[in-house]
């Protein structure tokens, strides 16, 4: 049906990006149900009577958008666009079934759903649109706002520019909505229902109608799993290669959806869906005196946190319990309250309890093969008896649980003393576990303390994790079984003095941290006055494919139709890592159905390497691998399906070679390094140390980091069919090192190559070398076969093979004088490369360069290795080293700060550039718009009130801390090699008057051709519809440098600026014979030559190593930022509150692109955030990749966002050296994420302080929950014994 705008971005339903909207007619009340749902997990065969609606089914260019796809894109919600028909679909749906939604209800429709690109705010600002609340002066994203009371809406002091106006949107009419297919709801009122089965190639799907008919098909076929919402068997099919003769599928089976009340309890259907249970339970609750409610309403709060929205519009009640997950959400709650399954097989009926008997195993319950759970009792709650659910997940919603936990106490009336307990606890063990001792130690004994104290000691001897129990974090999972039984034990007081049992006073109650996302600010300049109303430069313009994102209608690589013959590539990668190869057996793999061939490197007909940093990385091994996930072949098949099954029958064989590699300390100890490794100097360090007051050492890692841009790695390419040209369609921000690379690799010349790319779906620095790899090997298959070969790579594939950011681990020793001054600084960094140089060595050069950020250390010494191990070679990251390299930097000063007992900012400020400065590397600069950021910030955000409420706050609170911090940065922007800073434009002026722009940059999200039609507007004075740019190719624009460095804007909008100008003077002798002409007039001329390409040669950039000294910077971008957070001790979680959290970049106002800018920052900051405190890449021992899919890696989500996110551009800024005096800001923003890690610490310090620990303490990047609960060093924490290092095989390397 060619309908491409629904994307596949992980295919596990994480994702979020391939959303679509199922709707139902119900005949017995003839209404009908519209539910959101994840495509990817979606079974054909279980759609029969559904709808489906698409993103194009609600709007599109040619004939009407819809109002969420309008607001979407006017409110500048979509970059790169490939998340952008996702977000479209799951706020559709809500609205399908609530047209004025709350922003809680906004905000649950859209955890299901990633973003890498705009950090979420923007898309929250246009859903807000639909608000009932949005009737007032925060629907343009005003922060000023009459709710907060920072403001009068009626009388604004002075009106401001902003970046959308509500009051332009299409209004949204319910009434105008699509209808339900008239032919289905008389299909469902009039047909016989009958069973239904499909045959596929080598699974048969069996649609029962009846529970007699199930129960005779389960009994006959024992094995054959059951599939509700196939978001068990769906993931295990597709990712492990599951194969399952017969599938079962009861959702026509009317017995599993039935709801029946008791005196007792609920009968609850155990086919109904998590988010049907969930609204029944809502319905229940007022309709019962609160003491009958207190399990109905734990098991509504818990089913709040599990999956996200689309996964529990499909996912059953009784498939969540059967599953048997060891961190399930729902059966710990489930067996604390009692509850039971009535379960049904051919020897008839019987009720199962949920209890600790109930779960055997892994994945396995007390239920024999062929029982059905028919349904699921819940019972009512009896007078004296609290239950309660509390979790704690890696990310606070769509996400695993770490350890969740169901506890109920019962009290006879009028007493504080226990008649039963029950204390269940997910994340403990293979399945769901109960603390039965514990319970017995607790029942017939007052609740009080001292017996809670007691408890705390026998629940750590019952629930023990062996140091290498799976899943690691062992000691943070035995910590929060203690730590969340005290806050069991805090509610349960207070409930007993609510009613008037006891009272004590309650020593602190632990309020749930605030997420309500607040109106935002993006404060920018307003154009003059005097500017044309026709010049675009400085307005608030949308991405110029916004709405063809928003409808589905952008097209991207994997969107391409099919050509005639077409093949799929997959790739055979190494299962070890450092082996050699002793055998290659593809004969299974040539036997099987759709398998056309297998691609090796004896196939190559050029080049079998590519060059990086002076050393050749192989294409595909021969004798050798060097890390898990290492290319070895490919198997060309006629379908995606097929080449999966062909790599899974290759077979290769190896023999392992000793010690590999895979830790920083580990290649430290055996010297495995890349060369060169550098060092820069000034001043005489070593001499500086013997004159200062005091020296301090420390050391601090940080993890590494995932790109995940939404559109995984993915490659067309087609031969020609003369001549051996070939078309390479390919998702890559260098379009001319792909041409080189498949040039070199096939043993053609370049000019036979033409590199086609139309846009990317995000790619952050890892669509350069990485592809160029990929789009070679994939251009041997296609020569082979003379065939055209499509390789789009899975989640899990793409993240194994790719690598990503470096981890970094560094020394330094710092020596400062009593008043703050840092006198000295010797910093060592080692990055964790991987396998392959790549351009590692590149990447520790610019962590040298930046050390000093905005910091004059007088003697300042680094050092810089690139570490050659045994994991993935990691690559370009967006900042390139400097997040790294500068986190170390700011951990350092606030050592200093810390070894003093002043505040981190008092040292930031004494230890600044301040008047005609000069870097390490005697570049002179002036620090004054830097200044100026940090007065502003400090200003905007009140931040000597907000430390002083902070610190009070702190002195209040034991178990919930606030912490504070304001970062600075000073980037150097555009590449260090002058030859990368070149750039080319070509503008056609046709005689209709409508312009062609082609420029070197490739379009990533960052609004790159948004930028240059800016620019070709104001230089040829036309409006921006009578420009279009289609694509970058290397036919069009020859010899393009990378899209990177923040520096893509600057080169390619210079070029194009360049190549108008000249065609507009070319214009002057026709425009001075017609002043009266019209542009179309003066074009369709003969005299007029309407065709230039621009060159641009950029700036002379060097960096000389020898002499320590260079200028490696076009200029420099400023900025700084200021975070509050609100921690969680006992659980380690956190939130950015909403306290005017300010961000300020030097960004000069009056010409630039402010809209798409606010975007960058934003989305930046945001990617910033989840390096600092979210993303955690975990390996195994061997070397594998854990971390493989959304699932067990952990963006930031819209639950991330800070509550409160304040843009300010610095007014009356300027810059020489870009167009209109623009500056990048993509990669520079990420590193002020790190406000939110240092204002982490600072919260943990607070925590510390209670404890009696002062002083610099080692706190490693990212500060997840398990390292902030640690380090917080409570009562609990201190509680658990810790495993000797060496004693034990850890689950996962310390990476």
């Amino acid at each position: 049906v060619r309908l491409t705008g629904t994307k596949s971005g992980c295919g596990g339903g994480g994702c979020g990006a391939c959303t679509v909207m199922v709707s139902r007619y119900q005949p017995a009340t003839k209404t009908f149900t519209h539910y959101s749902a994840n495509a990817c997990l979606l079974p054909l065969c279980q759609l029969h009577g559904a709808a489906v609606t698409t993103v194009e089914g609600i709007g599109s260019t040619k004939t009407t958008i819809h109002p969420v796809q309008e607001r979407i894109a006017k409110a500048h919600g979509s970059q790169c666009g490939f998340c952008t028909p996702g977000m479209v679909m799951s706020m559709y749906a809500l609205l399908r079934n609530k047209p004025q939604p709350t922003m809680e209800d906004v905000t649950q429709a859209l955890a299901g759903n990633l973003c890498r690109c705009t950090g979420y705010r923007p898309i929250v600002d246009g859903c807000r649109t639909f608000c009932q609340e949005a009737n007032c002066c925060q629907a343009n994203g005003d922060a000023n706002c009459c709710r907060n009371g920072d403001g009068n809406p009626e009388k604004p002091e002075e009106e401001k520019p902003r970046l959308f106006e509500k009051e332009e949107f299409l209004p949204l009419d319910p009434t105008q909505e699509l209808i339900f297919p008239p032919e289905l709801i008389l299909m469902a009122e009039t047909a016989n229902p009958e069973t239904l089965t499909f045959y596929g190639e080598r699974t048969t799907w069996v649609s029962p109608t009846s529970l007699e008919e199930l129960v005779q098909l389960k009994a006959k076929h024992p094995k054959a799993p059951l599939v509700m919402g196939n978001t068990n068997i769906g993931p295990d099919i597709k990712f492990k290669g599951v194969l399952h003769p017969l599938i079962i599928s009861p959702s026509r089976v009317k017995e599993l959806f039935e709801v029946s009340e008791t005196p007792q309890g609920v009968w609850v259907g155990a086919g109904c869906s998590l988010s049907e249970v969930r609204s029944l339970l809502e319905k229940l609750v007022p309709q019962f005196p609160e003491e009958k409610t207190e399990l109905l309403r734990s098991l509504n709060q818990q089913l709040g946190n599990l999956g996200n929205q689309q996964i529990r519009n499909v996912a059953s009640l009784g498939g969540n319990i059967v599953s048997a997950y060891p961190n399930s959400d729902l059966n710990p709650v489930l067996a604390a309250g009692n509850c039971k399954v009535s379960v049904i097989s051919s020897g008839g009926r019987r009720e199962v309890p949920l209890n600790q008997d109930f779960f055997m195993g892994f994945g396995k319950t007390i239920l024999n093969p062929e029982e059905i759970v028919v349904s699921v009792f819940i019972p009512f709650t009896r007078k004296g008896e609290f239950v309660r659910a509390f979790r704690q997940a890696p990310r606070k919603e769509a996400s695993f649980a770490t350890v969740s936990t169901g506890m109920r106490v019962f009290f006879s009336e009028g007493s504080r003393v226990v008649q039963d307990v029950s204390l269940y606890y997910g994340g403990m063990g293979p399945t769901t576990v109960s603390a039965a001792k514990t319970c017995t130690a607790i029942v017939a004994k007052p609740w009080d303390d001292e017996t809670l104290s007691k408890a705390y000691d026998i629940i750590l001897d019952e629930l023990v994790l062996p140091p290498s129990a799976p899943g690691g974090k062992v000691e943070f999972r035995r910590s929060l079984t203690l730590s969340l039984l005290f806050k069991f034990h805090l509610e349960v007081l207070q409930k007993l003095r609510d009613t008037n049992v006891i009272k004590d006073e309650v020593p602190e109650k632990i309020w749930p941290l605030p997420r309500e996302i607040q109106p935002s600010l993006q404060e920018f300049q307003a154009v003059s006055k005097d500017q044309s109303a026709q010049d675009p430069v400085g307005r608030p313009i949308m991405h110029r494919s916004a709405v063809g994102h928003a409808t589905g209608e952008a097209v991207y690589c994997d969107d391409i139709p099919k050509t005639d013959g077409e093949l799929f590539l997959g790739l055979v990668t190494s299962s070890r890592a450092h082996a050699k190869i002793t055998a290659v057996d593809v004969s299974q793999a040539l036997q099987l159905p759709g398998v056309v061939d297998v691609v090796t490197a004896h196939d190559i007909p050029g080049m079998k390497f590519r060059p990086m940093s002076g050393q050749e990385e192989e294409l595909m091994a021969e004798t050798e691998v060097s890390c898990i996930g290492q290319i070895i072949c490919a198997v060309v098949a006629d379908s995606r399906a097929h080449a999966k099954r062909g790599v899974a029958a290759v077979k290769i064989s190896y023999e392992d070679l000793p010690d590999p590699v895979f830790t920083i300390e580990e290649a430290i100890e055996k010297s495995s390094y890349y060369e060169p490794r550098r060092s820069i100097e000034r001043g005489n360090v070593t001499e500086a140390f013997e004159k200062v007051d005091q020296i301090y050492e420390g050391e601090m890692r940080m993890g590494g980091q995932e790109h995940f841009y939404m559109e995984t790695q993915s490659m067309l390419v087609v031969p020609v069919g003369e001549e051996m040209e070939f078309d390479v369609y390919v998702s890559t921000q260098s379009p001319s090192a792909i041409q080189e690379a498949v040039a070199e690799t096939l043993g053609i010349s370049s000019n036979r190559v033409t590199c086609h790319v139309k846009r990317i779906g995000g790619a952050f620095g890892g669509k350069v070398t990485k592809t160029s790899h990929l789009v070679s090997i994939t251009s041997v298959a296609a020569l082979k076969t003379n065939r055209a070969v499509r390789c789009v790579l899975e989640r899990g594939d793409d993240m194994l093979i790719t690598g990503g950011r470096h981890p970094v681990m560094a020394r330094y020793k710092v020596g400062f004088m009593n008043d703050g001054r840092i006198v000295a600084a010797d910093m060592e960094y080692f990055t964790n490369a991987g396998n392959t140089i790549d351009e590692s060595v590149l990447v520790v050069e610019k962590m040298l360069v930046h050390m000093d950020n905005v910091y004059n250390i007088p003697n300042l010494r680094g050092r810089g290795a690139a570490c050659r191990t045994n994991l993935p070679s990691n690559t370009a990251f967006r900042g390139f080293g400097v997040p790294q390299g500068l986190l170390m930097v700011e951990n350092m000063v606030n050592d200093v700060a810390a070894v003093l007992g002043r505040p981190a900012d008092e040292i930031r400020e004494i230890n600044m550039y301040r008047g005609p400065s000069v870097t390490h590397y005697k570049l002179e600069f002036s620090p004054e718009n830097f200044l100026r950021c940090w007065d502003e910030c400090k200003l905007k955000c009140d931040y000597s009130a907000r430390r002083k409420a902070v610190d009070q706050f702190n002195q209040q609170s034991r178990w919930k801390k606030r912490g504070m911090s304001i970062i600075p940065i000073k980037y150097g922007v555009a590449f260090a090699e002058s030859f990368l800073n070149q750039a080319a434009a070509l503008v056609h002026i046709y005689k209709d008057g409508s312009v062609l722009v082609t420029h070197g940059g490739t379009e990533m999200g960052q609004g790159i051709h948004t930028k240059m039609q800016q620019v070709a507007s104001r230089e040829l004075h036309i409006p921006t519809w009578k420009i279009y740019i289609s694509e970058t190719s290397t036919n069009t624009v020859p010899n393009t440098c990378p899209s990177a460095a923040s520096f893509g804007t600057d080169a390619n909008g210079m070029a194009v600026k360049n190549a108008c100008e000249i065609l507009y003077q070319r214009l002057e002798p026709v425009r001075k014979k017609n002043p009266n002409g019209t542009w179309e007039s003066w074009n369709n001329h003969e005299e007029v030559i309407i065709v230039f390409l621009c060159v641009l040669r950029g700036e002379d950039l060097y960096m000389d190593w020898e002499k320590m000294e260079g200028r490696p910077g076009a200029y420099f971008t400023f900025g700084v930022s200021c975070s509050e957070v609100e921690l969680n001790c006992l659980t380690g979680d956190y939130r950015v509150r909403p306290k005017k959290s300010s961000l300020i970049v030097d960004f000069v106002m009056h010409f630039s692109f402010e809209t798409l800018f606010c975007r960058q920052i934003e989305g930046a900051f945001m990617q910033g955030l989840g390096l600092y405190t979210l993303e955690e890449l975990k390996f195994s021992p061997s070397g594998l990749l854990y971390t493989r899919g959304p699932s067990q890696y952990k963006i930031p989500a819209v639950c991330d966002v800070p509550l409160r996110f304040n843009v300010y551009l610095l007014p009356d800024s300027d810059n020489p050296h870009a167009i209109y005096s623009s500056k990048g800001i993509g990669e520079p923003v990420v590193f002020l994420g790190s406000s939110v890690f240092f204002a982490i610490k600072d919260a943990v310090a607070a925590a510390r302080s209670d404890s009696g620990l002062v002083g610099p303490f080692t706190f490693s990047s990212p500060a997840t929950p398990e390292r902030a609960c640690l380090a917080c060093n409570s009562q609990f924490t201190q509680k658990i014994p810790t495993s000797k290092p060496g004693s034990f095989k850890p689950w996962a390397l310390n990476i």
